[in-house]
């Protein structure tokens, strides 16, 4: 009898814990608990789509660069400009926390803005060449390459939107609440900016 009662006790104890949890599972989801991790999935899946989209463009640079120059073979400097800018792009690592590491980030960033600046010298030499313009094999890689320089602007931009609102949630009521107290290893992630001469067309010398 002695033990029944000290275990009885105990017993009820538990399950007032079980059940007091139970309870409160609702208002933590309620009172903003969820909104930090799913905000960093939503983030890190945008991410992720950026990275694919990149890649698709890497992939078809070699036959781009191929078929320039079958047609302008002498446009040496441009060409291997591509191929240089493309292989410092695809060469750099990216850690683990390249999302919250602001060297690794913008890393990544200069490596595709400067093979995005030697595209647009490739293309803005094809100009000078009627013919290239015409192979069907060239025109059917541009549509590729614009549809992929498409891709890339819609997956930025989501990412941009999924960083903002990761980021917001880490600063703002409740969610800073359970920042604070429960996500205490979260960092904000970082975005993407504007690159210097973005908005600047391509300067090409065709003397």
């Amino acid at each position: 009898m002695t033990a029944l009662r000290l275990i009885q006790p105990s017993t009820a104890r538990l399950i007032r814990v079980f059940a007091a949890l139970l309870l409160a599972l609702p208002l933590l989801s309620a009172c903003g608990y969820n909104t930090i991790p799913t905000a960093e999935e939503q983030a890190k899946a945008a991410w992720s789509e950026v990275l694919n989209q990149y890649q698709r463009r890497a992939d078809l640079i070699p036959n781009l660069v191929e078929t320039v120059k079958g047609y302008a073979a002498h446009e040496k400097e441009v060409l291997e400009g591509v191929v240089e800018a493309r292989a410092k792009a695809t060469q750099v690592t990216l850690p683990a926390d390249a999302l919250t590491n602001p060297e690794a980030f913008k890393a990544f960033q200069e490596g595709q803005a400067g093979l995005t600046s030697a595209l647009s010298r490739l293309l803005a030499v094809v100009e000078n060449y009627p013919d290239l313009k015409a192979n069907q094999n060239f025109l059917a890689l541009q549509a590729q390459l614009e549809g992929t320089e498409n891709r890339i602007a819609v997956a930025r931009r989501d990412y941009i939107e999924a960083v903002r609102v990761y980021n917001t949630a880490l600063r703002t009521f409740p969610s800073v609440l359970w920042a604070t107290l429960w996500f205490t290893g979260n960092k904000p992630f970082e975005n993407f900016t504007a690159s210097e001469g973005a908005s600047e067309p391509p300067k090409v010398n065709f003397n």
